[in-house]
């Protein structure tokens, strides 16, 4: 597996409201950072993805989460020892 950092290019929104309604909380509003919402202020995306393969400089990846054309900012390995919080 790799962790992508990526961009969210596609979000017409010129800022981040600092409180959003998550479906989960049934129209409740909570402060963005304790939310997966993707309008925030920053527009950092992070994925984990499976890689399957590489060949030269190309990555085989599943389970990628993005639009065709997403600037992909950085790869990153996942390392289960530290990737992995016990118990969550």
């Amino acid at each position: 597996h790799v962790w992508l950092l990526w961009l969210f290019d596609r979000d017409s929104r010129s800022a981040a409201k600092s409180k959003v309604r998550p479906p989960r909380l049934d129209g409740a509003k909570t402060g963005l950072y304790s939310t997966r919402t993707p309008h925030r202020p920053n527009r950092v995306g992070l994925s984990l993805v499976r890689l399957l393969a590489v060949e030269g400089d190309t990555l085989h990846l599943s389970g990628v989460d993005l639009c065709d054309g997403t600037a992909v900012v950085d790869v990153k390995p996942y390392v289960p020892f530290a990737d992995t919080a016990e118990g969550a």
